[in-house]
């Protein structure tokens, strides 16, 4: 059946993309460049030292972060990795992953903070992030491989695209959050509006801010089998390489190793929002304490005054 009209949405996409590629190639080659430097230079650092080193340093972070418990599976569960013949191609991923989320937060997180302070940026922001998550990620690699070429960038753009997006939801959730009071507070102390923001707004919503930082790490990792499907290296090769030849053993290891490394991330990045609230709360209480008692020692002090 012939539509009535039929809008040229397609027709004009490519137009675009096809004026962008023709008038921005050397800067898509700039950036080409740079991430493949960054992706590169991470990726040695992880693959380059004997992997009990690396397993070692990574479960000295969660022991750090969560306490030995984190640390222990850590070190068992990188040991599962290794003894699946996944090392590399879980580096290789988790190196993508890094690279993309590192650009996301950097973007996302002052995003999220003129949205906290500017409700006309929020109405403009909001809509942007509901088509970027709503949007189906493979389609956010087709321009990405006409700009970039095949490889692990398209792989790292599609991911920034994909899972910046909470980042800047959380971020603005928790300045909004902030209590308007003690806001009104620096104000009246005459603090500038930078010194609020980054010493009481940032502080008080390090929480929320974390929480999203960790979802925009698992949207990152859910990106590495999509990534794959462009000639990124890593474990989303492998799974698409078991798809195509319908190898269920070597797509179940990749896969274990995938959710190996999720649970690692999310687990330390949750306990480093989790120590921040608890330093919050200890501080609260520490104040409320001194505070008490500073007033029950004035009490004290005038009921003798009124005996005497």
């Amino acid at each position: 059946m012939e539509p009535i009209f039929r809008i040229p949405l397609g027709d004009w996409v490519e137009v675009g993309l096809d004026w962008l590629i023709n008038t921005l190639d050397s800067v898509f080659v700039f950036f080409r460049a740079v991430f493949v430097g960054a992706y590169d230079s991470l990726d040695w650092l992880l693959t380059a030292p004997p992997y009990w080193v690396v397993i070692v340093v990574f479960a000295a972070i969660a022991w750090w972060a969560s306490g030995w418990k984190l640390g222990v599976g850590t070190l068992v569960s990188f040991a599962v990795i290794v003894g699946v013949n996944q090392w590399d191609n879980a580096m290789h991923s988790l190196a993508l992953v890094a690279i993309g989320t590192i650009v996301a937060v950097v973007i996302s997180v002052p995003l999220g903070i003129w949205a906290a302070r500017s409700d006309r940026a929020s109405s403009i922001i909001r809509p942007v992030l509901d088509f970027m998550q709503t949007m189906p990620a493979m389609v956010y690699l087709i321009p990405a491989l006409a700009m970039f070429r095949v490889g692990v960038v398209p792989g790292i753009i599609a991911t920034i695209i994909f899972a910046m997006a909470p980042g800047v939801r959380f971020t603005e959730l928790g300045i909004r959050g902030v209590d308007k009071e003690v806001v009104e507070a620096g104000h009246a102390f005459g603090s500038s509006p930078a010194r609020i923001l980054f010493q009481i707004q940032l502080p008080l919503a390090r929480p929320t801010i974390m929480a999203g930082i960790n979802q925009v790490i698992m949207l990152s990792l859910s990106m590495v089998v999509i990534a794959g499907m462009v000639g990124a290296p890593g474990l989303g090769a492998e799974i698409v390489q078991a798809l195509n030849r319908i190898d269920a053993g070597k797509g179940f290891e990749a896969g274990i190793a995938v959710v190996i490394v999720a649970i690692f991330l999310d687990r330390v990045t949750a306990s480093f929002g989790t120590n921040s609230t608890r330093k919050t709360n200890k501080a609260d209480k520490a104040d409320k304490t001194g505070k008490t008692a500073k007033t029950n020692k004035a009490s004290k002090t005038d009921n003798v005054g009124a005996a005497a």
